[in-house]
Protein backbone atom coordinates (compact mmCIF):
# COMPACT_ATOMS: atom_id res chain seq x y z
CA UNK A 1 0.00 0.00 0.00
CA UNK A 2 1.08 3.69 -0.74
CA UNK A 3 1.90 5.59 2.37
CA UNK A 4 0.90 9.19 1.40
CA UNK A 5 -2.79 7.95 0.44
CA UNK A 6 -5.24 6.15 2.01
CA UNK A 7 -5.92 2.76 0.58
CA UNK A 8 -8.62 1.63 -1.91
CA UNK A 9 -9.23 -1.25 -0.56
CA UNK A 10 -12.60 -2.85 -0.49
CA UNK A 11 -14.90 -3.16 2.93
CA UNK A 12 -14.44 -6.84 3.25
CA UNK A 13 -10.72 -6.96 2.76
CA UNK A 14 -8.94 -8.53 6.09
CA UNK A 15 -5.41 -6.75 7.90
CA UNK A 16 -3.63 -9.53 9.62
CA UNK A 17 -2.76 -8.58 13.01
CA UNK A 18 1.32 -10.10 12.48
CA UNK A 19 0.03 -12.69 15.51
CA UNK A 20 -0.14 -15.71 13.52
CA UNK A 21 -1.95 -17.64 15.88
CA UNK A 22 -4.83 -14.53 16.38
CA UNK A 23 -5.33 -14.32 13.13
CA UNK A 24 -5.79 -17.89 13.10
CA UNK A 25 -8.28 -17.49 15.76
CA UNK A 26 -9.97 -14.10 14.08
CA UNK A 27 -10.62 -16.35 11.16
CA UNK A 28 -7.99 -14.58 8.85
CA UNK A 29 -7.72 -11.13 10.64
CA UNK A 30 -8.97 -7.57 11.20
CA UNK A 31 -11.77 -6.19 8.67
CA UNK A 32 -10.56 -3.29 7.42
CA UNK A 33 -11.24 0.25 8.50
CA UNK A 34 -13.12 0.07 11.59
CA UNK A 35 -12.56 0.16 15.30
CA UNK A 36 -11.38 -2.27 17.77
CA UNK A 37 -11.39 -3.06 21.13
CA UNK A 38 -8.12 -5.03 23.03
CA UNK A 39 -8.84 -4.75 26.32
CA UNK A 40 -7.11 -6.90 29.31
CA UNK A 41 -5.58 -5.97 32.76
CA UNK A 42 -2.01 -5.17 33.12
CA UNK A 43 0.59 -7.27 32.15
CA UNK A 44 -1.07 -9.22 29.76
CA UNK A 45 0.66 -8.41 26.50
CA UNK A 46 -1.64 -5.30 25.07
CA UNK A 47 1.05 -3.10 24.11
CA UNK A 48 3.37 -5.77 22.66
CA UNK A 49 0.28 -7.12 20.23
CA UNK A 50 -0.05 -3.59 19.32
CA UNK A 51 3.30 -2.87 18.40
CA UNK A 52 3.01 -6.28 16.78
CA UNK A 53 -0.20 -5.11 14.63
CA UNK A 54 1.78 -1.44 13.95
CA UNK A 55 5.38 -3.39 12.48
CA UNK A 56 2.97 -5.71 10.80
CA UNK A 57 1.55 -2.69 8.99
CA UNK A 58 4.90 -0.94 8.32
CA UNK A 59 6.23 -4.07 6.66
CA UNK A 60 3.76 -3.74 4.33
CA UNK A 61 4.25 -0.72 3.66
CA UNK A 62 1.63 1.46 5.20
CA UNK A 63 1.82 4.70 7.40
CA UNK A 64 0.55 3.65 10.84
CA UNK A 65 0.48 5.87 14.06
CA UNK A 66 0.78 4.89 17.60
CA UNK A 67 -0.96 7.61 20.05
CA UNK A 68 0.47 7.03 23.74
CA UNK A 69 -1.55 8.46 26.37
CA UNK A 70 0.37 6.98 28.87
CA UNK A 71 3.80 5.67 28.15
CA UNK A 72 6.49 7.64 26.70
CA UNK A 73 8.45 7.25 23.63
CA UNK A 74 11.63 6.18 25.89
CA UNK A 75 9.56 3.22 27.74
CA UNK A 76 8.09 2.14 24.36
CA UNK A 77 11.18 2.20 22.70
CA UNK A 78 12.44 -0.45 25.74
CA UNK A 79 9.49 -2.34 25.51
CA UNK A 80 10.54 -2.77 21.49
CA UNK A 81 13.75 -3.96 22.87
CA UNK A 82 12.72 -6.25 24.98
CA UNK A 83 11.54 -8.37 21.55
CA UNK A 84 14.31 -7.43 20.01
CA UNK A 85 12.36 -4.71 17.78
CA UNK A 86 13.04 -1.20 16.71
CA UNK A 87 9.98 1.56 16.30
CA UNK A 88 11.29 2.53 12.79
CA UNK A 89 8.92 2.91 10.08
CA UNK A 90 5.90 3.53 13.22
CA UNK A 91 5.36 7.26 13.86
CA UNK A 92 5.06 7.62 17.93
CA UNK A 93 3.13 10.25 19.23
CA UNK A 94 3.01 11.47 22.70
CA UNK A 95 -0.15 13.27 24.50
CA UNK A 96 1.15 13.24 27.84
CA UNK A 97 0.22 16.12 30.79
CA UNK A 98 3.21 19.04 30.19
CA UNK A 99 5.87 19.20 32.59
CA UNK A 100 4.52 22.58 33.68
CA UNK A 101 0.98 21.12 33.88
CA UNK A 102 1.77 21.07 37.73
CA UNK A 103 2.43 24.73 37.91
CA UNK A 104 -0.27 26.94 40.19
CA UNK A 105 -0.75 29.14 37.43
CA UNK A 106 -1.82 26.17 34.62
CA UNK A 107 -4.33 24.96 37.05
CA UNK A 108 -8.19 25.70 35.47
CA UNK A 109 -10.20 27.85 37.70
CA UNK A 110 -13.79 28.75 35.46
CA UNK A 111 -13.39 25.78 33.39
CA UNK A 112 -13.16 22.05 34.47
CA UNK A 113 -9.95 20.58 33.16
CA UNK A 114 -12.11 17.74 31.47
CA UNK A 115 -12.96 20.51 29.13
CA UNK A 116 -9.98 21.45 28.07
CA UNK A 117 -7.72 18.94 27.83
CA UNK A 118 -9.58 16.14 25.94
CA UNK A 119 -10.93 19.05 23.54
CA UNK A 120 -6.82 19.79 23.55
CA UNK A 121 -5.70 16.18 23.15
CA UNK A 122 -8.46 15.41 20.48
CA UNK A 123 -7.22 18.45 18.68
CA UNK A 124 -3.82 17.31 18.66
CA UNK A 125 -4.65 13.88 17.44
CA UNK A 126 -6.85 14.76 14.98
CA UNK A 127 -4.45 17.12 13.39
CA UNK A 128 -1.61 14.11 13.16
CA UNK A 129 -3.90 11.90 11.63
CA UNK A 130 -4.39 14.70 9.06
CA UNK A 131 -0.90 15.26 7.99
CA UNK A 132 0.22 11.48 8.48
CA UNK A 133 -2.63 10.10 6.89
CA UNK A 134 -2.22 6.16 8.43
CA UNK A 135 -4.27 3.17 7.67
CA UNK A 136 -3.37 2.00 11.34
CA UNK A 137 -4.08 3.47 14.75
CA UNK A 138 -3.41 2.36 17.90
CA UNK A 139 -4.62 4.65 21.31
CA UNK A 140 -2.99 3.66 24.36
CA UNK A 141 -4.37 3.88 26.75
CA UNK A 142 -8.44 4.48 26.92
CA UNK A 143 -8.40 4.82 30.65
CA UNK A 144 -6.75 8.14 30.05
CA UNK A 145 -9.59 8.99 27.63
CA UNK A 146 -11.73 8.23 30.29
CA UNK A 147 -10.80 10.28 32.78
CA UNK A 148 -10.59 13.08 30.68
CA UNK A 149 -14.17 13.06 29.54
CA UNK A 150 -15.39 13.03 33.44
CA UNK A 151 -18.95 11.53 32.34
CA UNK A 152 -19.97 8.62 31.13
CA UNK A 153 -22.01 10.17 28.18
CA UNK A 154 -19.32 12.17 27.08
CA UNK A 155 -16.73 9.46 27.26
CA UNK A 156 -19.37 7.29 24.76
CA UNK A 157 -19.97 10.79 22.29
CA UNK A 158 -15.97 10.72 22.34
CA UNK A 159 -15.36 7.67 21.60
CA UNK A 160 -18.53 7.34 19.04
CA UNK A 161 -16.71 11.00 16.87
CA UNK A 162 -13.41 8.99 16.89
CA UNK A 163 -14.75 6.44 15.07
CA UNK A 164 -16.75 8.34 12.51
CA UNK A 165 -13.19 10.82 12.14
CA UNK A 166 -11.57 7.39 11.53
CA UNK A 167 -14.26 5.43 9.22
CA UNK A 168 -14.19 8.30 6.62
CA UNK A 169 -10.06 8.52 6.08
CA UNK A 170 -10.22 4.86 6.02
CA UNK A 171 -8.19 3.64 8.94
CA UNK A 172 -8.00 1.01 11.12
CA UNK A 173 -8.04 1.39 14.63
CA UNK A 174 -7.18 -0.28 17.61
CA UNK A 175 -8.44 0.92 21.39
CA UNK A 176 -6.30 -0.78 24.26
CA UNK A 177 -8.28 -0.72 27.57
CA UNK A 178 -6.46 -2.08 31.03
CA UNK A 179 -9.61 -2.24 32.38
CA UNK A 180 -8.87 -0.25 35.48
CA UNK A 181 -12.28 1.07 35.64
CA UNK A 182 -13.89 0.82 39.06
CA UNK A 183 -16.90 -0.54 37.10
CA UNK A 184 -16.55 -2.84 34.04
CA UNK A 185 -17.13 -0.37 31.10
CA UNK A 186 -19.12 -1.88 27.90
CA UNK A 187 -19.35 1.79 26.19
CA UNK A 188 -16.78 0.95 24.07
CA UNK A 189 -17.83 -3.03 23.73
CA UNK A 190 -21.06 -1.92 22.36
CA UNK A 191 -19.33 0.77 19.28
CA UNK A 192 -16.04 -2.02 18.69
CA UNK A 193 -16.56 -3.97 15.57
CA UNK A 194 -14.68 -6.76 17.47
CA UNK A 195 -13.42 -7.23 21.02
CA UNK A 196 -10.41 -9.13 22.08
CA UNK A 197 -9.81 -9.66 25.69
CA UNK A 198 -6.44 -11.17 27.00
CA UNK A 199 -6.16 -12.49 30.49
CA UNK A 200 -3.34 -13.72 32.97
CA UNK A 201 -4.77 -16.57 35.55
CA UNK A 202 -2.40 -17.09 38.56
CA UNK A 203 -2.05 -20.71 39.49
CA UNK A 204 -0.51 -21.80 43.62
CA UNK A 205 2.26 -23.28 41.77
CA UNK A 206 3.87 -22.53 38.49
CA UNK A 207 4.17 -20.08 36.21
CA UNK A 208 1.32 -17.63 35.34
CA UNK A 209 -1.55 -19.01 32.58
CA UNK A 210 -2.02 -16.44 29.75
CA UNK A 211 -5.55 -16.89 27.59
CA UNK A 212 -7.81 -14.53 24.95
CA UNK A 213 -11.00 -14.60 24.11
CA UNK A 214 -12.60 -13.06 20.86
CA UNK A 215 -16.19 -12.05 22.49
CA UNK A 216 -17.68 -10.27 19.75
CA UNK A 217 -16.74 -9.84 15.83
CA UNK A 218 -19.50 -8.47 13.50
CA UNK A 219 -20.28 -10.16 10.36
CA UNK A 220 -17.27 -12.36 10.83
CA UNK A 221 -17.10 -16.20 11.64
CA UNK A 222 -14.27 -16.80 14.05
CA UNK A 223 -12.95 -19.61 16.27
CA UNK A 224 -14.77 -18.95 19.94
CA UNK A 225 -13.85 -20.16 22.92
CA UNK A 226 -10.56 -19.85 25.28
CA UNK A 227 -6.85 -20.06 23.62
CA UNK A 228 -3.88 -19.93 25.40
CA UNK A 229 -0.94 -17.97 24.59
CA UNK A 230 2.59 -16.90 26.31
CA UNK A 231 4.96 -13.63 25.82
CA UNK A 232 8.41 -14.64 24.85
CA UNK A 233 10.95 -12.48 23.18
CA UNK A 234 9.50 -11.77 19.82
CA UNK A 235 6.22 -11.10 20.75
CA UNK A 236 3.04 -13.04 21.71
CA UNK A 237 2.30 -16.83 20.24
CA UNK A 238 -1.14 -17.54 20.02
CA UNK A 239 -2.16 -21.33 20.28
CA UNK A 240 -5.97 -21.53 18.83
CA UNK A 241 -8.19 -23.92 20.59
CA UNK A 242 -8.31 -27.12 18.49
CA UNK A 243 -11.97 -27.93 16.41
CA UNK A 244 -11.17 -31.66 14.99
CA UNK A 245 -13.64 -31.24 12.74
CA UNK A 246 -11.82 -28.52 10.54
CA UNK A 247 -8.90 -31.48 10.07
CA UNK A 248 -10.82 -34.46 8.24
CA UNK A 249 -9.00 -35.85 5.22
CA UNK A 250 -9.16 -39.20 3.55
CA UNK A 251 -7.79 -42.19 5.32
CA UNK A 252 -6.80 -45.77 4.44
CA UNK A 253 -6.47 -47.25 7.68
CA UNK A 254 -3.35 -49.56 7.65
CA UNK A 255 -2.35 -52.04 10.44
CA UNK A 256 1.42 -50.65 12.82
CA UNK A 257 3.68 -54.01 13.86
CA UNK A 258 5.17 -53.54 17.18
CA UNK A 259 8.33 -55.08 15.81
CA UNK A 260 7.44 -57.57 18.44
CA UNK A 261 6.01 -61.34 16.99
CA UNK A 262 4.05 -62.25 20.16
CA UNK A 263 2.74 -58.92 20.97
CA UNK A 264 1.60 -58.36 17.19
CA UNK A 265 -0.38 -61.95 17.52
CA UNK A 266 -2.30 -60.40 20.92
CA UNK A 267 -3.55 -57.47 18.85
CA UNK A 268 -4.46 -58.71 16.24
CA UNK A 269 -1.81 -58.25 13.56
CA UNK A 270 -0.99 -54.31 15.70
CA UNK A 271 -2.05 -51.06 15.98
CA UNK A 272 -4.00 -49.39 13.26
CA UNK A 273 -2.65 -45.87 11.46
CA UNK A 274 -5.43 -43.35 12.87
CA UNK A 275 -6.76 -44.71 15.92
CA UNK A 276 -5.50 -44.54 20.06
CA UNK A 277 -4.11 -46.96 22.21
CA UNK A 278 -4.38 -46.75 25.99
CA UNK A 279 -1.38 -48.58 28.16
CA UNK A 280 -2.86 -48.81 31.59
CA UNK A 281 -1.09 -50.83 34.88
CA UNK A 282 0.57 -50.07 37.69
CA UNK A 283 3.82 -48.59 37.81
CA UNK A 284 6.56 -50.25 36.44
CA UNK A 285 4.91 -52.66 34.79
CA UNK A 286 6.36 -51.77 30.94
CA UNK A 287 3.94 -48.97 29.88
CA UNK A 288 6.30 -46.84 28.34
CA UNK A 289 8.45 -49.49 27.22
CA UNK A 290 6.57 -50.75 24.99
CA UNK A 291 5.24 -47.39 23.76
CA UNK A 292 8.50 -46.37 22.84
CA UNK A 293 9.23 -50.29 21.58
CA UNK A 294 6.21 -49.01 18.82
CA UNK A 295 7.68 -45.66 18.09
CA UNK A 296 11.25 -47.39 17.68
CA UNK A 297 9.49 -49.89 15.23
CA UNK A 298 8.38 -46.99 13.10
CA UNK A 299 11.44 -45.09 13.05
CA UNK A 300 12.99 -48.64 11.68
CA UNK A 301 10.76 -48.61 9.14
CA UNK A 302 11.46 -45.38 8.04
CA UNK A 303 8.42 -43.25 9.73
CA UNK A 304 8.81 -40.16 12.13
CA UNK A 305 7.57 -40.55 16.17
CA UNK A 306 7.64 -38.04 18.72
CA UNK A 307 6.94 -38.52 22.63
CA UNK A 308 5.83 -36.18 24.86
CA UNK A 309 6.84 -37.48 28.22
CA UNK A 310 5.98 -35.63 31.32
CA UNK A 311 7.47 -38.43 34.00
CA UNK A 312 10.87 -39.02 33.20
CA UNK A 313 14.22 -37.01 31.84
CA UNK A 314 15.27 -37.64 28.26
CA UNK A 315 18.21 -38.87 29.67
CA UNK A 316 16.62 -41.25 32.02
CA UNK A 317 14.87 -42.69 28.88
CA UNK A 318 18.22 -43.16 27.00
CA UNK A 319 19.30 -44.92 29.68
CA UNK A 320 16.90 -47.10 30.64
CA UNK A 321 16.20 -47.98 27.06
CA UNK A 322 19.73 -48.47 26.35
CA UNK A 323 19.70 -51.24 29.37
CA UNK A 324 16.67 -52.65 27.40
CA UNK A 325 18.61 -53.42 24.03
CA UNK A 326 16.70 -50.28 22.67
CA UNK A 327 18.80 -48.24 21.34
CA UNK A 328 16.71 -44.78 20.60
CA UNK A 329 20.06 -42.85 20.07
CA UNK A 330 20.41 -42.79 16.39
CA UNK A 331 16.70 -41.81 15.96
CA UNK A 332 17.14 -39.40 18.28
CA UNK A 333 20.32 -37.75 16.73
CA UNK A 334 18.86 -37.67 13.08
CA UNK A 335 15.82 -36.30 14.24
CA UNK A 336 13.30 -39.41 13.33
CA UNK A 337 12.48 -39.72 16.89
CA UNK A 338 12.05 -36.55 18.67
CA UNK A 339 11.24 -36.21 22.50
CA UNK A 340 9.66 -33.22 24.38
CA UNK A 341 10.11 -33.19 27.88
CA UNK A 342 6.93 -31.30 29.34
CA UNK A 343 6.95 -29.26 32.63
CA UNK A 344 3.07 -29.49 33.51
CA UNK A 345 4.00 -26.02 35.88
CA UNK A 346 4.99 -24.25 32.63
CA UNK A 347 3.21 -25.49 30.11
CA UNK A 348 -0.20 -24.43 29.05
CA UNK A 349 -2.52 -27.16 27.36
CA UNK A 350 -3.23 -25.01 24.49
CA UNK A 351 0.72 -24.99 24.00
CA UNK A 352 1.13 -28.60 24.00
CA UNK A 353 -1.91 -29.18 21.88
CA UNK A 354 0.31 -26.86 19.27
CA UNK A 355 3.28 -28.45 19.37
CA UNK A 356 1.86 -31.92 18.74
CA UNK A 357 0.12 -30.43 15.82
CA UNK A 358 3.28 -29.01 14.64
CA UNK A 359 5.07 -32.63 15.24
CA UNK A 360 1.95 -33.95 12.98
CA UNK A 361 1.81 -31.08 10.09
CA UNK A 362 5.57 -30.19 10.29
CA UNK A 363 7.64 -33.24 11.22
CA UNK A 364 4.95 -35.97 9.53
CA UNK A 365 5.00 -37.60 12.66
CA UNK A 366 2.90 -40.73 12.25
CA UNK A 367 3.19 -42.32 15.97
CA UNK A 368 2.80 -39.77 19.27
CA UNK A 369 3.17 -41.13 22.97
CA UNK A 370 1.90 -38.94 25.75
CA UNK A 371 2.97 -40.37 28.51
CA UNK A 372 1.05 -40.01 30.61
CA UNK A 373 -2.31 -39.30 30.78
CA UNK A 374 -1.49 -38.56 35.00
CA UNK A 375 0.92 -35.87 33.54
CA UNK A 376 -1.57 -34.74 31.24
CA UNK A 377 -3.79 -34.03 33.65
CA UNK A 378 -1.84 -31.75 36.09
CA UNK A 379 -1.06 -29.67 33.10
CA UNK A 380 -4.92 -29.15 33.12
CA UNK A 381 -6.58 -26.53 35.44
CA UNK A 382 -9.81 -28.43 35.98
CA UNK A 383 -10.08 -32.42 35.26
CA UNK A 384 -13.41 -31.53 33.81
CA UNK A 385 -12.17 -30.03 31.23
CA UNK A 386 -9.15 -32.49 30.24
CA UNK A 387 -11.55 -35.49 28.80
CA UNK A 388 -13.26 -32.68 26.06
CA UNK A 389 -9.99 -31.80 25.12
CA UNK A 390 -8.38 -35.33 24.68
CA UNK A 391 -11.02 -36.40 22.88
CA UNK A 392 -10.33 -33.67 20.36
CA UNK A 393 -6.83 -34.34 20.34
CA UNK A 394 -7.49 -37.65 19.88
CA UNK A 395 -9.72 -37.12 16.81
CA UNK A 396 -7.58 -34.55 15.54
CA UNK A 397 -4.92 -37.34 15.36
CA UNK A 398 -7.16 -39.84 14.06
CA UNK A 399 -7.77 -37.71 11.39
CA UNK A 400 -4.18 -37.73 10.42
CA UNK A 401 -4.12 -41.22 10.48
CA UNK A 402 -1.67 -41.24 13.63
CA UNK A 403 -1.26 -43.73 15.76
CA UNK A 404 -1.58 -42.28 19.20
CA UNK A 405 -0.39 -44.44 22.15
CA UNK A 406 -0.81 -43.23 25.58
CA UNK A 407 0.14 -44.07 28.60
CA UNK A 408 -2.26 -44.45 32.27
CA UNK A 409 -0.42 -45.40 35.68
CA UNK A 410 -3.01 -46.41 37.78
CA UNK A 411 -3.16 -46.14 41.57
CA UNK A 412 -1.76 -49.35 43.53
CA UNK A 413 0.26 -52.51 42.22
CA UNK A 414 -1.84 -55.93 42.45
CA UNK A 415 -5.33 -56.65 42.56
CA UNK A 416 -9.04 -55.84 40.83
CA UNK A 417 -9.39 -52.37 43.06
CA UNK A 418 -6.42 -50.58 40.71
CA UNK A 419 -7.65 -46.50 40.66
CA UNK A 420 -7.06 -44.59 37.45
CA UNK A 421 -6.79 -40.91 38.10
CA UNK A 422 -8.34 -40.11 35.09
CA UNK A 423 -10.59 -42.43 33.12
CA UNK A 424 -9.73 -42.54 29.32
CA UNK A 425 -10.08 -46.31 28.57
CA UNK A 426 -13.61 -45.63 26.57
CA UNK A 427 -12.10 -42.73 24.21
CA UNK A 428 -9.44 -45.10 23.46
CA UNK A 429 -9.67 -47.26 20.32
CA UNK A 430 -7.52 -50.12 22.10
CA UNK A 431 -7.05 -50.66 25.72
CA UNK A 432 -3.96 -52.91 26.82
CA UNK A 433 -3.69 -53.98 30.55
CA UNK A 434 -0.28 -54.62 32.13
CA UNK A 435 -0.37 -56.62 35.64
CA UNK A 436 1.58 -57.51 38.52
CA UNK A 437 0.96 -61.58 39.75
CA UNK A 438 2.25 -62.69 42.80
CA UNK A 439 3.22 -66.87 41.50
CA UNK A 440 6.18 -69.47 43.33
CA UNK A 441 7.43 -66.83 45.51
CA UNK A 442 8.22 -64.51 42.78
CA UNK A 443 6.37 -60.66 41.15
CA UNK A 444 5.87 -61.47 37.98
CA UNK A 445 3.91 -59.35 35.00
CA UNK A 446 1.15 -60.19 32.53
CA UNK A 447 -0.31 -58.41 29.21
CA UNK A 448 -3.61 -58.62 28.26
CA UNK A 449 -6.01 -57.08 25.31
CA UNK A 450 -9.74 -55.84 26.91
CA UNK A 451 -10.68 -53.98 23.76
CA UNK A 452 -9.70 -52.95 19.96
CA UNK A 453 -12.18 -51.59 17.71
CA UNK A 454 -9.78 -52.30 14.92
CA UNK A 455 -10.07 -55.63 14.31
CA UNK A 456 -10.14 -59.17 16.11
CA UNK A 457 -7.56 -59.41 19.10
CA UNK A 458 -6.60 -61.98 21.55
CA UNK A 459 -8.66 -62.47 24.55
CA UNK A 460 -5.36 -64.49 26.11
CA UNK A 461 -3.55 -62.93 29.08
CA UNK A 462 0.39 -63.30 28.35
CA UNK A 463 3.37 -63.70 30.64
CA UNK A 464 5.48 -60.09 30.04
CA UNK A 465 8.71 -59.40 31.04
CA UNK A 466 11.73 -57.01 30.89
CA UNK A 467 15.19 -57.93 30.19
CA UNK A 468 18.88 -56.70 28.95
CA UNK A 469 17.76 -58.24 25.43
CA UNK A 470 14.61 -56.26 25.20
CA UNK A 471 10.85 -57.05 26.01
CA UNK A 472 9.80 -60.53 25.94
CA UNK A 473 5.74 -61.22 25.60
CA UNK A 474 5.35 -64.94 26.45
CA UNK A 475 2.45 -67.55 26.11
CA UNK A 476 -0.70 -67.60 27.15
CA UNK A 477 -0.83 -68.29 30.68
CA UNK A 478 -3.51 -71.29 30.95
CA UNK A 479 -2.17 -72.81 33.84
CA UNK A 480 -3.47 -69.98 36.21
CA UNK A 481 -6.86 -68.74 37.09
CA UNK A 482 -7.57 -65.29 38.96
CA UNK A 483 -4.76 -63.70 37.57
CA UNK A 484 -5.96 -60.25 37.53
CA UNK A 485 -6.63 -60.45 41.27
CA UNK A 486 -2.93 -60.40 41.84
CA UNK A 487 -3.27 -63.76 43.65
CA UNK A 488 -3.83 -66.38 40.62
CA UNK A 489 -4.52 -70.02 41.70
CA UNK A 490 -2.46 -73.19 39.47
CA UNK A 491 -5.22 -75.03 37.48
CA UNK A 492 -4.21 -78.53 36.21
CA UNK A 493 -4.05 -79.13 33.04
CA UNK A 494 -7.84 -80.78 31.97
CA UNK A 495 -9.53 -77.34 33.11
CA UNK A 496 -6.30 -75.35 31.35
CA UNK A 497 -7.38 -77.17 28.17
CA UNK A 498 -11.29 -76.17 28.10
CA UNK A 499 -10.73 -73.24 26.18
CA UNK A 500 -8.81 -72.18 23.54
CA UNK A 501 -8.27 -68.12 22.26
CA UNK A 502 -10.81 -66.61 20.89
CA UNK A 503 -11.07 -63.23 18.83
CA UNK A 504 -13.95 -60.74 19.51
Amino acid sequence: MKTSDPPAGDETELLQVGVPGLDDVLGGGLTANRLYLLEGAPGTGKTTVAMQFLREGAARGESVLYVTLSENLIELEGVARSHGWTLDGIHVREMLPALDALEPDEQYTMFHPSEVELSETTLKILADVDVIKPTRVVFDSLSELRLLAASSLRYRRQILALKQFFAGRRCTVLLLDDMTATQHDLQVQSIAHAVIRLEQLNSDYGASRRRLIVSKYRGKSFRGGFHDYKITRGGLQVFPRLVAAEHVPPLTQTRIPSGLATMDELLGGGIEKGTSTLFLGAPGTGKSTLAVQFALSAAQRGERASLFIFDESISTLRTRCAGLGMELGPYLDDGTITVRQVDPAELSPGELVQEIREAVGQRQAKVIVIDSLNGYLNAMPDERFLIVQLHELLTFLGQAGVATLLIGAQHGLIGMQMQTPVDASYLADAVVLLRYFEAQGEVRQAISVLKKRGGAHERTIRDFSLGPDGIHVGEPLRNFRGILTGIPVPIDESEATVAGPRSS
